[in-house]
């Protein structure tokens, strides 16, 4: 049965037929034979991601000054298509860290920010995770119940996060609290979390009824320490970052 893609060939400039090309073939042989058992196994596809980052795949619209692939979200959206088509679950995490991860950094990090926290995260050695979702506000974006505080020269982080994609592989995660309850949604900020770090432990990984591959778990933060140049753009916008 013929597979509908989202654009028809004759519509797509040279390069980027010859992206999705590259991609097909790359999921056909290094995806699908695998996708199956990775997700019966709920297990990480570490080398076909390591694989996948040396493509530049990671990283797409990511400029080439901070390591990506420089490319645009045409690009980007083909890749994802193809490599979706090999591996539901790989799909699912290449989105979550060329998107919720890497998107809201290099929109609104720090010069500082970009160059620690998206460089080593576009090669496949790390992968991101966005931790939004809470067990008692699901993915409201102006509600966090997760709370920080200001303590010195450090971010004291309290609360869980629900759901989050990538959980278990991720060795950052940009998550979001609330600094100034009486705010409202202006008193959510977002924060640089390295993964792992003391305060901050995993729940147990869901199991769902298909993309395993991809982890899915809590996070909990219990008096999590980060330092103050971790928040990500300025207090108060978490909700505008999140949106």
């Amino acid at each position: 049965r013929r597979l509908h893609t989202v654009y028809q060939s004759a519509e797509l400039p040279e390069t980027h037929l010859m992206l999705r090309q590259t991609v097909r073939d790359f999921a056909e042989k290094e995806l699908m034979p695998l996708a199956a058992q990775l997700d019966k196994e709920h297990r990480f596809p570490a080398e076909q991601v390591k694989k996948m980052g040396a493509l530049g795949l990671l990283a797409m619209d990511v400029p080439e000054k901070y390591k990506g692939a420089g490319l645009d979200y045409l690009a980007y959206s083909i890749a994802v298509e193809e490599i979706s088509r090999g591996c539901a679950s790989t799909g699912v995490i290449v989105s979550v860290n060329n998107s919720l991860y890497l998107g809201p950094i290099l929109k609104f990090g720090s010069e500082e920010q970009k160059h620690q926290w998206i460089a080593p995260f576009t090669s496949g050695e790390k992968i991101g995770c966005f931790a939004l979702s809470e067990p008692g506000n699901g993915s409201d974006a102006g509600a966090a119940s997760t709370v920080a505080r200001l303590d010195g020269d450090e971010w004291v982080l309290n609360g869980t996060k629900a759901w989050i994609t990538n959980a278990w592989d991720a060795s950052a995660t940009v998550v979001f609290a609330t600094t100034d309850k009486s705010l409202k949604h202006q008193g959510i900020s977002a924060f640089l979390v390295p993964m792992p770090t003391a305060g901050l432990s995993l729940g147990k990984k869901e199991d769902k009824l298909g993309i395993r591959a991809s982890s899915t778990a809590n996070l909990i933060f219990e008096d999590c320490r980060i330092p103050k140049g971790n928040l990500l753009g300025q207090a108060g916008m978490g909700f505008k970052i999140a949106m």
